[in-house]
């Protein structure tokens, strides 16, 4: 997987009566301190004024005009000194990204009794203004630069604009239609356009599955890492045939996702795809997820958006899994299985040395391509983008992966504080038994993003919405 950048816009602001010496000063240990990072691509206004600071309206439809010319992605607005509101409203509307607020925390009075900033007081006034503008913005707590509060909370921030970034650029490869019996994953694909600009790229199944052989016949470099990869580690007792189909479909995929420059893909994996290949597309998904493609199951469209997010605020750092809510543990009332035949990412297998690809268990056809893995136990987050009645929400939970009796599949056992909450959302909600799952928490991302994506609602369900938000002012 290939880690996101995010291209930060940083517009470090002061206003005249305060100290522009310590204005300067800040924003070069600033300038400094973000270079460093390997998440973000910094753009600075030095070269608009000597200074590089957000002071004086001459100086407004140039900085405009420079972010706008460099397209960030998010911006940063460290009020160096007192700051002036209305120009960092200014900016922020005409740029329409999300914007970050934050101030250092101010010194003692000197002994004369003037003081160098009042960096709070400034940010009251722009947290005004900035509404009065309709600009949505996330806000530090005046903090000190090195503090582990300032460094947590810009992380997450980061996270937060890629999961926009990501959410705005959503294209989905729908690989064929729905299943016949799953009403539950219809979709509006021009309520979806309208409302947050997602594109679907509708194509027959044969348009993949014809590639197929192609893949096959050009026996590629990349094509035999991965067939010997599978054989060596995944799917040992099965023919060379049906790993190299498996590796075909793989690059097909990519292949026609990269022709319409989709980032996800649905695909109907059953039943005509077996009929037509005699395989499952399981361990492909399991594949593209590893590699930051996540491919879903039964054509959910819905199903690929919320993987899409939950993978962005990890920074593109860790895949996502596909789940079913299957069953509620029968000894433990708030553990719930999370499921699916087989296309969970390979690399989160709990013990990679009994991982296993091989013929469908239930299905009929028999087919190959299914995976059969217990993942990574530990903190996970999951959630699920979806609506009904033309109103969209987003489900966001935090659990953890614990022990549970074996089953066919690859699978994990969650554990959350109280299940029957988690299930009349579920039920009562715009949800499905469909699910998206990561390691690590990320609610509060996940939440701070929903702030930035108009017609989406959050819907936590533990923690509550309370608690994520008020990470941010840990």
């Amino acid at each position: 997987m290939v880690k996101s950048k995010i291209k930060l816009g940083l517009c470090p602001t002061r206003r005249d009566v305060f100290s522009v010496k310590e204005a300067i000063r800040l924003k070069n240990e600033l300038v400094s301190m973000l270079s460093k990072r390997s998440d973000i691509d910094l753009v600075t206004i030095d070269d608009i004024n000597k200074e590089g600071l957000l002071f004086g309206y001459e100086n407004l439809n140039a900085v405009i005009e420079h972010m706008k010319k460099e397209k960030v992605e998010a911006l940063f607005f460290p009020h160096c000194n007192f700051g002036t509101e209305d120009l960092v409203a200014e900016v922020a509307r005409a740029l329409n990204v999300p914007v970050l607020i934050w101030g250092p925390r101010d010194d003692a009075p000197l002994e004369n009794g003037f003081r160098t900033r009042d960096s709070q007081c400034g940010m009251f006034a722009t947290g005004k203004v900035l509404q009065r503008y309709g600009v949505k913005f996330t806000y530090l707590n005046n903090s000190d630069m090195e503090s582990d509060y300032f460094q947590a909370g810009l992380k997450r921030f980061i996270r937060v604009a890629n999961v926009v970034k990501t959410f705005r650029a959503t294209r989905i490869l729908q690989i064929s239609t729905r299943p016949t019996g799953f009403n539950s994953v219809t979709v509006n694909e021009g309520e979806i356009l309208e409302k947050f600009g997602i594109r679907l790229y509708p194509v027959a199944l044969s348009e993949v599955t014809d590639l197929i052989q192609k893949f096959v016949d050009e026996n590629s470099k990349e094509f035999n890492t991965s067939v010997k990869f599978v054989m060596e580690n995944i799917s040992k007792d099965s023919t060379r045939e049906n790993i190299e189909k498996m590796i075909g479909l793989k690059m097909a995929i990519k292949y026609v996702a990269d022709q319409y420059n989709c980032n996800a893909a649905a695909i109907q994996c059953w039943n005509a795809l077996q009929d037509m290949t005699g395989i499952m597309p399981c361990l492909a998904n399991s594949l593209l997820g590893d590699e930051g493609f996540p491919c879903v199951c039964e054509t959910d469209i819905h199903g690929a958006i919320s993987s899409l997010m939950l993978q962005a605020a990890t920074m593109d750092e860790n895949p996502v899994f596909f789940a079913d809510l299957t069953v509620r543990d029968r000894k433990r009332d708030n553990v719930e299985l999370l499921w699916h035949c087989g296309p969970f990412p390979y690399s989160m297998a709990k013990d990679k040395s009994k991982a296993t690809a091989g013929s469908h268990w239930i299905l009929e056809s028999g087919a190959y391509g299914t995976c059969e893995w217990e993942i990574e136990q530990g903190d996970i987050t999951v959630c699920r983008f979806d609506g009904v009645n033309g109103k969209y929400q987003l489900l966001v939970g935090e659990g953890k992966g614990v022990d549970g009796p074996f089953t066919r599949g690859t699978y994990v056992w969650f554990e959350v504080n109280h299940w029957p909450t988690w299930e009349k959302k579920l039920v009562e909600g715009p949800y499905i038994h469909h699910i998206s799952g990561v390691y690590g928490k990320h609610g509060e991302v996940l939440t701070e993003a929903t702030k930035y994506i108009n017609d989406l609602a959050l819907d936590a369900v533990e923690p509550s919405a309370v608690e994520l938000e008020g990470r941010w002012v840990e």
